[in-house]
C-alpha cells in the first residue's frame, strides 16, 4: 500500500522520521518546541498521510453507521463532523473513528494499521443494505492544521462530491447528546482547535516544497501530541487497550449519544454512566524532569498505599499511555489508572530504571459515573419506623 511509503515531507530538511504506529512520516524538523508554538498559531500543518481514509456510499449509510455505532449519525449534514466509536457487545473500544459526510459519501479517517480490520469488519456487516466501502488512502493524505483556513497553509482540500472534505474535531465543546465528567469552570480542549483535510495525495510534493520555501511551517507528531495531551484529548491507538471503556477516557464527551438508540455496547455505556463507575480513569500527569527521562507508552504506575504502623508501600496503580515535552509545561503524560487512587496523591512512574515523580491533574474524577438518582429501597424485613 502507498501509505507505509515514507511520506515527501520528510525530504525537508531536519526531518526526523516517527517511530511505531507513525512512521513513515515526521516526528520532528529539528525543534519541536517551536514547532508547536507556530502549531498553535495555527501557521503550520502536520502530515498525517499514514493515516487511513475509508469511505462509505450509498443511500443508507448513515443509517447503517448508526445503527452499528455509538454516535447519532442520522442528522448529519454535508459538511458536517463528528466522531463514532465501535465497540465489542461487552462495550470495550475496538475502532475510534473520525467522520465527515459530504452528502454523497461518508469519509472514515482512521489509523492505518486499523484499515485493514475495520475495512474488512465493515464488509462483513453489510448484509442486502445499499452500502459500498471504499480504501481511499492511495488517493488522499490527510493533513492536519489549527488554521481556520486551509488555504492560509496552503492547503486545498479535496472535494470529489462538491464539499471540501475538512474534518473538524470536535472536541472543543460537549456534544450534543454526549457528557463530560471532567469537571471544574474550564476545559483545556475548549481552546483545541483542531482540523484534519484530505488533500490529494499527488499534492504532497507541492506541499514538501511550499515547506521548503517558507511559505508554511511543517510540525512534526511530537508537536502535535504535546498539545494533544494538555488537552486531554484522547487516541484511541495510544490511549485504550484491549480493556478501555469510554468512559474511562471522558469519551462520552464527544463520541457517545446517550440519547440514541441501540448499538453494540450500548448497554455497558448505560449502565457504567448510570448505575455505576469506571474502573479506571484518565489522568494528566506533570513530570519531574530532572532525570531527562520521558516515559513511554506502557511504562509502570506506581502508588503509595499506607500501612498503620509501618512504611507506605509502592504498588501498580496503572500505566502510561501518552507522553511528550510541552513547550510551556513541559514533561507531561497521560495515564490510565484505577479509578479508587485518590486524585491527591504523588504517583511515580517507573522508567528506564528510574523512578520518576509525577503530580496528577484529575481529568476523569473517582465520582464518575452513577449519574441516575435511585432510591434506596428498605431491606426485605426491616420495617419502615412510624411518624
Amino acid at each position: 500500500m502507498s501509505h507505509t511509503i515514507p511520506s515527501a515531507l520528510l525530504e525537508l530538511d531536519g526531518a526526523v522520521q516517527a517511530e511505531g504506529i507513525d512512521a513513515g512520516v515526521a516526528a520532528h524538523y529539528g525543534n519541536p518546541n517551536a514547532e508547536q508554538r507556530r502549531l498553535l498559531a495555527g501557521a503550520a500543518v502536520v502530515d498525517l498521510s499514514r493515516r487511513g481514509v475509508l469511505s462509505i456510499s450509498g443511500p443508507d449509510r448513515l443509517t447503517w453507521l448508526n445503527s452499528m455505532s455509538s454516535q447519532e449519525l442520522r442528522g448529519l449534514t454535508p459538511g458536517q463532523s463528528t466522531e463514532t466509536l465501535l465497540l465489542d457487545p461487552a462495550g470495550h473500544l475496538e475502532y475510534a473513528i473520525a467522520l465527515l459526510d459530504d452528502g454523497v459519501e461518508s469519509w472514515l479517517l482512521i489509523e492505518a494499521a486499523e484499515l485493514p480490520g475495520l475495512h474488512a469488519w465493515l464488509d462483513r456487516m453489510r448484509f442486502t443494505l445499499r452500502v459500498q466501502v471504499v480504501d481511499h488512502t492511495l488517493a488522499y493524505a490527510t493533513i492536519g492544521t489549527m488554521a481556520a483556513d486551509p488555504a492560509a497553509v496552503a492547503l486545498t482540500a479535496a472535494s470529489p462530491n462538491g464539499v471540501p472534505l475538512v474534518w473538524t474535531d470536535p472536541w472543543t465543546e460537549v456534544a450534543p447528546g454526549g457528557w463530560q465528567y471532567a469537571t471544574g469552570t474550564s476545559h483545556p480542549g475548549a481552546d483545541w482547535r483542531w482540523s484534519e483535510v484530505l488533500i490529494d495525495r499527488s499534492a504532497l510534493p507541492a506541499l514538501r516544497d511550499a515547506a521548503a520555501a517558507g511559505t508554511v511551517a511543517a510540525a512534526g507528531l511530537l508537536a502535535l501530541e504535546a498539545l494533544r495531551i494538555a488537552a486531554w484529548r484522547p487516541r484511541g491507538a495510544l490511549d485504550a487497550d484491549e480493556r478501555t471503556i469510554p468512559h474511562e477516557l471522558d469519551w462520552l464527551r464527544t463520541a457517545v449519544h446517550l440519547n440514541k438508540g441501540c448499538y453494540r455496547g450500548q448497554e455497558t455505556i448505560a449502565k457504567v454512566h448510570n448505575l455505576g463507575h469506571p474502573p479506571r480513569r484518565l489522568v494528566l500527569l506533570h513530570l519531574d524532569g530532572s532525570d531527562s527521562v520521558l516515559p513511554a507508552h506502557g511504562d509502570e504506575v506506581q502508588g503509595d498505599r499506607f500501612v498503620a504502623g509501618g512504611e507506605p508501600e509502592r504498588r501498580t496503580v496503572g500505566s502510561i499511555t501518552s507522553s511528550a515535552i510541552h513547550y510551556e509545561l513541559g514533561p507531561i503524560a497521560l495515564a490510565v489508572v484505577k479509578r479508587t487512587v485518590p486524585g491527591t496523591v504523588t504517583l511515580h512512574v517507573l522508567s528506564q530504571g528510574l523512578s520518576i515523580t509525577a503530580s496528577q491533574e484529575v481529568i476523569v474524577p473517582e465520582s464518575a459515573g452513577s449519574v441516575a438518582e435511585i432510591p434506596r429501597l428498605p431491606r426485605l424485613g426491616v420495617r419502615a419506623p412510624r411518624g
